[in-house]
């Protein structure tokens, strides 16, 4: 039977998050960069915990004004980047220690979840601050990003598990990017389009892009965005109608 997890961006204050963690199988918990933090991180963490739900950090660029999707990356250098990242992640994991519950994977966050597929440096930032945090721990965490790209090829070469990741409420470029958010069409709103996209993604592996053609994603997650106009209601339509077609949705295992 195909499996797949179905996991949300939450934590970011601006989502239904307790309605959102009765649907999807794992939470991006934000750490502060661009939202939440603080006791909305504690209490994010808390509900998934209680609600079986897997926990992930969700690290950005320290940038709440643009809600973390304006690159930063000039500003950091790798040993900076790594520490930005970690720190916030760290604050995800300690929720996760106060919960009972273990951090089961890092997922960057808008411009910094890009500028990790493409960037050498910024990848290996990345890989150094999740090295870092399983040296603290001894537990193995994964990382999610894009199915292609310098992030994967990082973790692939350095042995830290992967989750590929694709998008049921965003739209793709045939070179498998994201459509960027300021072009009309961006982002999936109309529950049958998100459902069909990810249908098509979690059993056939393909996907329509924006331009038409047909692009190939392997991947272990799909993602419905909490900030997405009736995203409940996706969400639901969307996990119901997956296990309606022999998908079973559930968290990936732990690595």
């Amino acid at each position: 039977m195909l499996s797949i997890d179905l996991n949300a961006d939450l934590g970011e204050e601006c989502a239904d998050d307790a309605a959102l963690l009765s649907i999807v199988t794992t939470a991006n918990v934000a750490a502060g960069g661009h939202a939440g933090g603080g006791d909305v991180l504690a209490a994010t963490v808390r509900e998934a915990a209680a609600r079986g739900v897997s926990v992930g950090a969700h690290p950005s660029y320290a940038d709440r004004e643009c809600f973390g999707r304006v690159s930063r990356l000039a500003e950091h250098d790798r040993l900076s980047l790594a520490r930005m990242i970690r720190t916030q992640v760290l604050a995800v994991s300690d929720a996760c220690s106060v919960a009972g519950v273990p951090l089961v994977h890092v997922k960057a966050h808008g411009a910094l979840y890009h500028d990790l597929a493409v960037d050498d440096q910024a990848a290996e930032a990345m890989v150094d601050a999740v090295e870092a945090l399983v040296g603290d721990s001894g537990t193995p965490v994964a990382v999610m990003g894009p199915p292609t790209g310098v992030l994967r090829s990082v973790c692939d070469r350095r042995g830290v598990r992967y989750l590929a990741e694709g998008f049921a409420d965003r739209a793709y470029l045939p070179d498998g990017r994201l459509v960027p958010r300021s072009s009309p069409g961006a982002v999936l709103e109309d529950v049958d389009s998100v459902i069909d996209q990810a249908m098509s993604i979690a059993v056939s592996g393909t996907v329509r892009t924006f331009t038409g053609d047909v692009l190939h994603l392997e991947v272990d997650t799909l993602c419905l965005h909490g900030d997405t106009p009736g995203a409940v209601a996706l969400a639901s339509g969307l996990r119901t109608a997956l296990e309606a077609g022999g998908v079973r949705v559930q968290a990936p295992s732990r690595p």
